[in-house]
């Protein structure tokens, strides 16, 4: 019996809480990424950016074990398609930490003094939004021993809630990111502006996707 095998016949969200810490290292590291870029490092935003991409390597492999292993016989509680889903939209988040980290690389971009504040708004927010999901899923198997109902399921809603409210902050952040940004046409050049949005809309990425994992896993809620 493999790992996985042996994981599943235990409990039907014990892989995806493995392949979820994973997605979560990798996120992780964005903090030691940016910070790097704050100091203008770019020795270390290169280094982190291949250990983010190891990261996402890794949550890869774990990924395709768990299709590989997924037996047939564990639908009782939860059915192969809403697996996959959640699984689907962990990984996305990993890829989206890996992406973020490729363009920090692409071109020297200094950190812009006018939407310093906002950044680091923004990029909290985003990082609270990947870290509340995870603990949903580490709430599962709660949730699984409830019957997905009682308080332990009104907590994990209330918690996908939470993950949805950070995301509209993050979008109202996110508007007045952009707003400074096309306002800044004669101070940046074409390519510093491209790569700009594109990080933006890249970091919004994970509260973004996190929200889809939240709103899955509510549903399953509702459904049971």
């Amino acid at each position: 019996m493999s790992i996985f095998e042996n994981l599943f016949s235990r409990s039907p969200f014990a892989p995806l809480q493995t392949h979820m810490e994973k997605v979560a290292t990798c996120v992780g590291k964005l903090n030691d990424l940016f910070e790097a870029f704050l100091k203008k490092d770019s020795e270390a935003i290169a280094k982190l950016a291949d250990e983010i991409s190891d990261l996402e390597h890794s949550a890869d492999l774990t990924k395709n074990d768990i299709r590989s292993n997924l037996p047939r016989g564990i639908f009782l509680a939860i059915n192969r398609t809403d697996l996959l889903q959640i699984l689907s939209f962990q990984d996305s988040i990993a890829d989206i930490a890996e992406d973020i980290a490729i363009l920090m690389t692409l071109k020297k971009i200094d950190p812009i003094n006018s939407i310093k504040d906002e950044f680091k708004s923004f990029i909290d927010k985003n990082m609270s939004a990947v870290q509340s999901v995870h603990k949903i899923i580490q709430e599962l198997d709660q949730m699984l021993e409830s019957g997905f109902v009682g308080n332990e399921s009104k907590r994990v809603k209330q918690m996908a809630n939470d993950v949805a409210f950070l995301e509209h902050e993050v979008d109202l952040v996110q508007r007045e990111i952009l707003k400074k940004l096309y306002n800044m046409e004669d101070s940046l050049s074409y390519a510093s502006f491209n790569l700009w949005m594109n990080l933006i809309f890249q970091i919004a990425g994970l509260s973004n996707m996190s929200e889809k994992l939240a709103f899955k896993i509510s549903s399953l809620i509702e459904t049971n």
